[in-house]
């Protein structure tokens, strides 16, 4: 059922204790201390902090102006903006990768499609970090002296200073998802390899 303007208003008004008292620890100021500087007592300022005590613009404003806050900020609540990322698909070298991080730090993530015919292994090093999951189709990876083959559902992290190039194999296109950053930290998931280690 649609939210009626009084029930909108209601749940503001509960929000302004928990924000009043988070603000003020967030400002390591004490209740006496805030009484001293609004002039407000104590006990009144502990009332509206428990929500025992209904705000009002004479209580709230020398509050607002002793902890240096708009009062925008303890009346109502932050904006919560559309969290979908734009699926946006970009080309580079012969791969199809589409962003699914909204933001500009670090790590990045992307859907990567890479052509059946991108095959042939053209090492390279960097700075970072890189996760790589397999959605679909048969993904060769060549990190160093390993020679991995994965399938959908499977993932791998590297180290991406050593020497590495992932591809496809088999028949198809392969789609994953990856995940890069300069200084990542590792999520600790690893792949299976498709080499029997010595004994195994």
């Amino acid at each position: 059922m649609p939210v009626s303007t009084s029930q909108r208003v209601a749940t503001e008004l509960s929000q302004i204790a928990p924000r009043l008292r988070q603000a003020r620890q967030k400002k390591n100021v004490t209740l006496d201390e805030l009484a001293k500087a609004t002039g407000i007592s104590k006990s009144t300022l502990s009332r509206l902090e428990s929500g025992l005590r209904k705000p009002s613009l004479e209580l709230l404003l020398p509050i607002v102006t002793a902890l240096a806050l708009p009062l925008d900020e303890i009346v109502t609540s932050p904006k919560i903006e559309d969290p979908r990322v734009p699926q946006k698909s970009i080309r580079a070298d012969g791969r199809t990768l589409t962003p699914l991080s909204n933001h500009h730090g670090e790590p990045q993530a992307y859907k990567m499609t890479i052509a059946a015919t991108d095959r042939t292994p053209v090492l390279r090093r960097h700075e970072g970090y890189e996760w790589v999951y397999v959605l679909s189709g048969r993904l060769r990876l060549v990190l160093g002296e390993h020679d991995i083959v994965m399938a959908a559902g499977e993932a791998a992290e590297f180290d991406t200073k050593n020497p590495h190039w992932f591809g496809a194999t088999g028949t198809g296109p392969v789609e994953l998802l990856s995940m890069f950053g300069k200084q990542g930290e590792r999520i600790h998931l690893r792949a299976r390899s498709t080499r029997k280690e010595p004994g195994g």
